[in-house]
């Protein structure tokens, strides 16, 4: 028999993939917003804590979870393949600062790509796991849950991250405070907004036909 998804669970399930692919990438590059100095890669997650949280507000904690798990495959494939193509020789024709650009902006050493998977899928995990506890089944207070679910989820995934990438290879207090430091503030800034706004577009794709 044919099974039935959700408009807003197809929708937020592709961009969810992509964020898993892209986020890494966009963590090559530092970028500097006011005082703080932050990888870019917090976008890609930050998204994806709210693409969780608004799957576990329209479609349960269970759905939301089993999203997380499946995060898993596009992060997996797409370290593979970079490995890959890094392994391929490049073609004599290739752009010349495109040749030694290329390893240094997909290229990731094995603890890192460790770390990555570790961190995630436990932040991940606890974002929407506190998110959903906190509703008490009520489903209020939306932006609150997902203030305090990514506060907490976003600091255990920078202890995990830098500890396992980078624990006595060089001093990563200070570091590891800029990034959680970052973190919660953007968590405060944008998640709540972007949670509710979510929220709103999946209940707009569900009120149509559903997608099967």
């Amino acid at each position: 028999m044919p099974v039935t998804i959700s408009r807003s669970l197809f929708v937020f399930s592709v961009l969810y993939g992509g964020m898993t692919c892209i986020a890494g990438v966009l963590g090559v590059k530092q970028v500097a917003l006011g005082p703080l100095a932050v990888e870019a890669g917090i976008f890609g997650f930050l998204l994806l804590v709210v693409i969780s949280s608004a799957i576990a507000e329209l479609h349960g904690q269970k759905t939301a979870t089993s999203l997380v798990r499946l995060g898993f495959i596009p992060l997996i494939v797409s370290a593979l393949l970079i490995q890959i193509v890094l392994a391929l020789p490049h073609d004599s024709g290739m752009y010349p600062p495109a040749v030694d650009a290329f390893p240094i902006v997909v290229g990731q050493s094995a603890r890192m790509m460790i770390a990555g998977l570790v961190s995630y899928g436990i932040s991940q995990t606890l974002n929407v796991l506190i998110f959903s506890r906190l509703s008490r089944g009520e489903g209020k207070l939306v932006w609150l849950r997902g203030i305090i679910a990514s506060v907490i989820s976003q600091v255990i995934d920078t202890l995990l991250f830098i500890s396992i990438s980078f624990l006595g290879e060089r001093p990563i207090m200070a570091l590891m405070a800029g990034q959680m430091l970052a973190k919660v503030v953007l968590s405060i800034v944008l998640v709540p907004f972007l949670i509710m706004f979510f929220v709103a577009i999946g209940k707009k794709l569900d009120a149509g036909v559903n997608t099967q």
